[in-house]
């Protein structure tokens, strides 16, 4: 990823039409722009004495022109943090990411067959890597392993998060999943599961029982290539 070490100091009026961010996009193509670029065009704006290019900059800078780490921050952070940048442009830009992770996890398989932790682990690790908080997921399967859906069921803190069992499994029944992957983070990256999460676990195990629904793996995301597999370690 480029770090676009040179400082912007002009006006986008001051720009040449070729090196004006929209006007390089139509002639070359989104691709030959750097990332400040990019921002840029989401931002849309600058504010008096700070052209867009400038305040992209500066957004950049202080996500150590890191896309993940930008990707970290909330509207309410971004408003707070830029001057020129409001509720609107917050959520532009944010909702581009989310897109850009959205577009990285789309393999070739409409309905791809989860039946190891290691695809199950690929199939949340762009919504729940880098996380600052504890979400929980569940990916609903039918009988041949096969993604029917998967839902964000519960969001909590920095530690814990703690799941409505009847959330489950309306979902399942929604989607008439005869198997359930929960799956949810510990931002600390520790990969062990707590005393909590083991009795969460047998909770929402017994819960699907009772409509005859599997449980057949827990994962724990720590992170962009790190996680614990329930199912792995011999514990359902």
């Amino acid at each position: 990823m480029d770090t676009d070490p040179t400082p912007y100091n002009r006006r986008i009026v001051d720009l040449t039409s070729e090196d004006r961010p929209r006007e390089k996009a139509a002639a070359h193509g989104l691709s030959t722009l750097t990332t400040t670029e990019l921002v840029a065009i989401l931002l849309g704006s600058g504010t008096p004495g700070e052209s867009v290019i400038d305040l992209a900059q500066r957004v950049m800078r202080e996500s150590d022109n890191r896309l993940t780490e930008l990707s970290k921050r909330s509207v309410r952070n971004l408003v707070k943090s830029f001057k020129g940048i409001g509720t609107a442009k917050a959520v532009t830009l944010l909702a581009a990411i989310e897109l850009g992770k959205r577009y990285a996890q789309e393999g070739t398989m409409e309905t791809p067959v989860v039946n190891t932790p290691e695809k199950a682990f690929q199939l949340v690790r762009y919504q729940l890597a880098g996380l600052d908080h504890e979400e929980f997921w569940a990916i609903y399967l039918n009988n041949a392993k096969k993604l029917l859906r998967k839902v964000r069921v519960s969001q909590g803190g920095v530690s814990a998060t703690v799941v409505d069992p009847k959330i489950l499994i309306r979902h399942a029944l929604d989607e008439l999943a005869t198997a359930i992957i929960l799956v949810h983070n510990h931002p600390s990256g520790n990969p062990m599961p707590s005393r909590e999460d083991d009795a969460q676990t047998q909770r929402l195990k017994e819960a699907a029982k009772t409509f005859d629904i599997a449980v057949i793996d827990h994962i724990i995301v720590c992170g962009n290539d790190r996680f614990y597999s329930y199912a792995s370690e011999g514990r359902l």
